[in-house]
């Protein structure tokens, strides 16, 4: 009898749990912080099932974006990117880690698909123009100093060799070449983060970092995740362009129209044109690109705002990427999409 009894009581203490575990309703768990000279932002359902706390995820993800930073940001002059910069020898192997190499193989190859517009070595003379870690005033430098550093930039100049096991080494042909991953690193860090995530079980997601996004699953109302696109305003107010429900892929978007300075009634945009040495001058304001990685997403969408309206249109079309552009009319601003883009908007 008494075994019966205990046995009974077991049994009802774990239905007791079930219904409770049952009756349990998913719960949206929003992180914030601040990484990369930006903010970030991340969402997450938690069903009750995650096995760890959102104080002890929280930990976890700044520790992964500290390492991205001290791995990749110039302004942290100890830095993996930044050691490399300061090296001044040539033709000479430097290891580096998994993490560099990867973003640095991605954006070699970005380069080559956005024809040269997206170029990690353009951090001379962006630091020229006063938009990097080299602070200077508003103006605008000389004809002679342009061409002073674009004679340190190319992607050509820079070479990554795979080494065994999984390392890799870096090198450059002219000493002053120098790499800048801002167009870039935000990107790969969301998309770290939502790796690390994923693997503790987390299924439904929204990360981002400085404008950069991935989601993935629903949001807690059981849809997609809704994004939207920021309208550019003359007057620095904040407004939306488009809303698009994101799932399972990440959203980058480039622009001019907060980070520039004017000289003389002229604007100059913080986004070089590698192959003059000049900020760009065309009417494209935004470029929202979509991606599987938001490091792609994000190192594409400023290849493309570099080439313009035309030949970003074009090569979008031409690789079926998923592109949204706003553009500079008289009458304020207008919009075209990729068809890649519109199937997206539309299903």
């Amino acid at each position: 009898m008494k075994l019966k009894h205990t046995l009974t009581w077991l049994t009802a203490a774990v239905l007791a749990l079930s219904l409770v575990a049952c009756k349990e309703k998913p719960e949206i768990i929003s992180l914030t912080g601040n990484t990369m000279g930006t903010t970030y932002h991340i969402k997450y359902i938690d069903n009750g099932e995650l096995q760890k706390k959102p104080e002890e995820v929280h930990k976890q993800i700044e520790t992964i974006l500290k390492d991205v930073n001290d791995k990749m940001s110039t302004y942290i002059p100890t830095s993996e990117l930044s050691r490399f910069n300061q090296n001044r020898q040539t033709d000479t192997p430097v290891e580096i880690s998994a993490d560099l190499a990867k973003v640095i193989g991605e954006a070699i190859r970005l380069n080559q698909l956005t024809d040269g517009a997206l170029d990690i070595t353009v951090g001379p003379i962006v630091n020229l123009w006063g938009f990097g870690p080299e602070k200077s005033a508003d103006k605008q430098p000389t004809a002679e100093q342009i061409a002073e550093r674009q004679a340190w930039v190319g992607i050509n100049k820079l070479k990554l060799t795979p080494q065994n096991e999984g390392q890799f080494s870096l090198e450059k042909s002219v000493p002053q070449l120098y790499i800048d991953l801002s167009s870039i690193a935000k990107g790969f860090g969301v998309d770290k983060v939502a790796e690390h995530i994923e693997n503790i079980g987390v299924q439904h997601y929204m990360v981002e970092i400085g404008g950069e996004i991935r989601a993935k699953g629903k949001n807690i109302e059981n849809k997609d995740w809704q994004i939207a696109i920021e309208k550019p305003t003359l007057d620095g107010s904040r407004a939306v362009e488009q809303v698009i429900g994101l799932q399972d892929l990440a959203m980058a978007t480039s622009g001019d129209y907060r980070n520039y300075f004017e000289q003389n009634g002229t604007r100059f945009s913080h986004e070089i044109d590698p192959k003059t040495g000049y900020p760009i001058q065309h009417h494209l304001a935004s470029v929202t690109v979509l991606a599987p990685s938001a490091m792609t997403a994000d190192g594409l969408s400023t290849g493309l705002f570099v080439l313009g309206e035309e030949k970003a249109l074009q090569i979008a079309i031409q690789h079926n990427l998923p592109v949204y552009l706003i553009i500079k009319s008289s009458n304020g601003f207008e919009t075209k999409m990729s068809p890649a883009f519109e199937k997206i908007l539309n299903f």
